[in-house]
């Protein structure tokens, strides 16, 4: 039993899924698109391992002889937000998608939220891009101290404020409190969005976001494995994604950075087991603000980044890079897109990669990473055959 690295690159869809036109998403291609729009991905590494053999990529083309093997993982869940995904890759098929509340939340779930939190009110309640709604409220936040609250395409109910008016204690435990209240009307996850700044067009959102999701049913890779005694490291968002459930060790990151650096630095001694990392820039920074030259800096961050990444593995190691789902950074609108998403295992034992093709379910990644530690997944077929 060796080390199993998942890096999750948030958001980094590789085309849309065939069922895109019902999500509104039709065209829709996150690496492909922001590709071409800055002129071409500069990502050597990547484009190495295959990244370009997966969908066409201005700049990346592809490779006869990739380092990794490469493919594409299909959705089979119902919705396209991070909660739904990660799930999915751990063996939870969601045959219908959380409630979304794209006109904001009923006044019911409002009042119920009020009573157990003990919140002085809020502001907002409305479908709303992150940054603007700051720009629309924080000032009025500053002036009476009233949390915003708003909503997205997702089911996530997001509470922001300022970490000078409300201390994060607080609004983490407003968020504990809507999460409780929100489970019985179909609420996938809430999301702490503590902010700063101090005018109209100043404020900036920070790292101490945290994210408080509904817990996972039992059972899922994550599960059974801690269960064989197999330890999981979470770093980054991923704990709160899973309610903690079967994650032995988790690790807080600053962004892509500082998440790329602690992952690095985490395998220069971890002991076997498994590494699970999600990288939250490209969603949170880039893709939701449509800002296509920033997701391709982020991606090429992570790129320059693998080298460090690599060194310290073992062999009989596998790493293996995916995401969530998509966040075009050039489609209309500022919310997640349907798309497949990619899929490149490397390993330090093999010279040359394969083609995976396309994965039925995002559920195969599961399936490897429990064949890989000698137990059975909920659902899923293993590709370890192809990439150990």
């Amino acid at each position: 039993m060796g080390r199993f690295i998942a890096i999750v690159i948030d958001s980094c869809g590789a085309g849309e899924l065939p069922d895109a036109k019902a999500y509104g998403d039709a065209g829709a291609n996150t690496l492909g698109n922001c590709a071409r729009k800055v002129g071409g991905l500069r990502v050597p590494n990547l484009q190495t391992w295959g990244l370009g053999n997966i969908t066409a990529i201005a700049g990346c083309p592809p490779t006869d002889s990739p380092r990794a093997a490469f493919g594409r993982m299909s959705e089979q869940s119902q919705g396209k937000d991070t909660t739904t995904g990660h799930w999915e890759m751990m063996g939870v098929l969601l045959q219908k998608g959380f409630t979304t509340f794209p006109r904001g939340f009923p006044p019911a779930l409002m009042d119920a939220w009020l009573r157990l939190s003990g919140a002085p009110g809020y502001l907002g309640n409305k479908a709303a891009s992150g940054t603007v709604i700051l720009d629309e409220l924080g000032e009025e936040h500053l002036r009476t101290g009233l949390p915003i609250v708003y909503t997205s395409a997702d089911s996530v109910f997001q509470v922001a404020a300022h970490e000078q008016n409300v201390p994060l204690q607080t609004l983490y435990s407003w968020c504990e409190a809507a999460r409780t209240v929100g489970k019985e009307y179909g609420l996938a996850r809430v999301i702490a969005r503590p902010f700063v700044g101090d005018g109209r067009g100043k404020f900036e959102r920070t790292y101490n976001r945290r994210d408080f999701s509904q817990p996972p049913p039992k059972g899922t890779v994550l599960d059974l494995l801690a269960e064989k005694g197999v330890r999981t490291v979470g770093v980054g968002k991923i704990p709160d994604i899973y309610d903690r459930q079967g994650i032995a060790d988790s690790v807080h990151t600053e962004g892509n950075a500082d998440g790329l650096r602690k992952t690095a630095e985490i395998l220069g001694s971890m002991a076997p087991g498994f590494l699970f990392v999600n990288l939250v820039d490209t969603d949170m920074l880039y893709g939701h603000r449509r800002d296509p030259e920033g997701y391709a800096r982020a991606l090429a961050e992570i790129d320059a980044a693998l080298p460090s990444i690599v060194a310290p593995l073992r062999s009989g190691d596998l790493l293996v890079l995916t995401a969530d789902h998509g966040n075009d950074p050039t489609f209309p609108g500022t919310d997640h897109t349907r798309e497949y998403v990619p899929l490149l295992a490397h390993s330090p034992g093999r010279a040359k990669g394969t083609d995976l093709g396309v994965r039925e379910s995002f559920g195969d990644l599961g399936a490897t990473v429990a064949e890989y530690f000698g137990v059975r997944a909920p659902r899923g077929r293993s590709f370890l055959g192809a990439v150990a």
